[in-house]
């Protein structure tokens, strides 16, 4: 039996020791080279673009020829005003790839030794800056479309005939929210936060290309489709597949954000789900690619992602 990709070798061409090696100036050298890798490594200014730039050595700042302000590595990204080394972002990035289903603030904290707010806004910046196309993206050709609630916990009553059906719309605590994914067979997932999957029609028409075709389960809120796309309906209560009709794709999906929310976050805010859902949906979609890959594809990301609305500064999460 062939071995699985993700326990060969061939998945590790990243190692945290070999980060936490790196000097000061290998770090910056990196950092620099990631920043400006389209122009190969040399700095610009961020604000005129302009490539004639000074390069102040004693304090690693740069200023501009052209428009005269001063830059530095960090400047208009989502690192900008750190307070963090660069080695240590850089095992961030490392720490936080390799996690399988995500990786919590409190051990992120541990491993960097930094206070847990530190942690949990630095998680958050990766968290918008490898999921930042997905706003807007659309998907096309053959799409699954599935949803799943997730938050609004309701504890048990302790005796039995006191005990509700929690399941039921009456019940609810009003912190449930939905998550719909449109999953394209061989592509890209693309997830959403609704209050009810009632909600995610309109997106989904608008999301999903015409012409394509859309696999759905037998829920009623799906019957809506039929008069926009090709759709393809499987019974879940008779059979998980039926003559090629499924929803496996997605299921998976959902299948390693719970193991997310329950294995690694024990529990997620409905006003974060969205960005866990969306790092669910990155690791799901790039799943077969090394670890050195996603290392420089995530520290791509948030060095050209610009500086984070919502955390932006140190201590955001009320305000977000």
């Amino acid at each position: 039996m062939a071995q699985h990709f993700l326990l060969s070798s061939k998945a590790r061409t990243l190692s945290l020791a070999k980060v936490m090696r790196l000097t000061d100036e290998q770090a910056y050298d990196l950092f620099k080279e990631v920043r400006w890798q389209d122009n190969e490594g040399e700095a610009y200014c961020p604000r005129c673009g302009c490539v004639e730039v000074y390069e102040y050595k004693t304090r690693r700042i740069y200023k501009c020829k052209g428009c005269g302000s001063q830059f530095s590595l960090t400047t208009g990204t989502i690192f900008a005003s750190r307070k963090m080394s660069l080695r240590d972002l850089l095992a961030a990035i490392a720490i936080f790839v390799n996690g399988a289903k995500g990786i919590s603030a409190l051990q992120l904290s541990r491993d960097l030794d930094c206070q847990y707010k530190t942690a949990f806004v630095l998680a958050h910046k990766l968290r918008e800056a490898m999921a930042a196309d997905m706003e807007h993206a659309h998907v096309g050709g053959e799409v699954e479309i599935d949803g799943a609630y997730f938050g609004g916990y309701i504890k048990p009553e302790n005796r039995k005939e006191d005990r509700i059906d929690r399941r039921r719309k009456e019940h609810q605590t009003g912190k449930r929210r939905a998550v719909v994914v449109m999953r394209e067979r061989s592509g890209r997932t693309i997830p959403h936060v609704f209050e009810s999957e009632d909600a995610s029609v309109p997106t989904i028409r608008d999301r999903v290309l015409p012409g394509s075709t859309v696999y759905a389960d037998e829920a009623s809120v799906w019957d809506e489709l039929h008069a926009v796309f090709e759709t393809k309906r499987v019974n879940h209560s008779v059979a998980f597949m039926d003559e090629g009709v499924c929803t496996n794709q997605a299921e998976s999906f959902f299948s390693r954000l719970r193991r997310m929310e329950i294995g690694t976050h024990h529990h997620v805010s409905g006003d974060y789900l969205s960005a866990y859902a969306r790092e669910a949906a990155w690791r799901e979609d790039n799943r077969k690619k090394d670890n050195g890959t996603l290392y420089m594809m995530v520290a791509a990301a948030a060095m050209t992602h610009p500086v984070s609305e919502q955390w932006k500064g140190y201590w955001q999460r009320s305000a977000a």
